[in-house]
């Protein structure tokens, strides 16, 4: 799917959800080398402050780039930047659902302004803002 810059409006959105898996959590830790114990050892994560192994942040917030190369803008976008708050954490079988509003549109630089948030359970666990090219 592509959205012509032209096409694009304040206030369009789109969103995706997924359940986060054990096998997720594992393969993210394989791409990304960050094997930190309260991911991927129960024993540790019981007694860490969460009780129980998180996923890892970002393995959440790389949902928002699933929506800018699938939906707005989609085919062809790049990154330009995306900042993150980590709010709360997101467990083993947590059901990610992850929005990106559109905010401002620059037509001369060709972004494209969003908010983007991840939320579990209607609580908030991730927001931001990102920018987007469009060629």
């Amino acid at each position: 799917m592509h959205v012509n810059i032209e096409d694009i409006k304040v206030g369009m959105s789109a969103s995706y959800s997924q359940t986060i898996t054990d096998s997720d959590v594992k393969s993210f830790a394989g791409l990304s080398g960050d094997n930190n114990p309260v991911h991927m050892s129960d024993t540790h994560a019981e007694n860490s402050r969460f009780k129980k192994r998180i996923a890892h942040g970002l393995l959440s917030a790389g949902f928002f780039s699933a929506l800018f190369g699938t939906k707005i803008p989609g085919y062809g976008c790049v990154y330009v930047s995306q900042n993150l708050k980590f709010k709360r954490p997101v467990y083993i079988n947590d059901t990610v659902t992850a929005i990106v509003v559109v905010t401002r549109i620059d037509m001369v630089k060709r972004r494209v302004f969003f908010e983007t948030t991840c939320e579990v359970n209607g609580k908030i666990v991730i927001d931001g803002n990102a920018e987007i090219y469009c060629p």
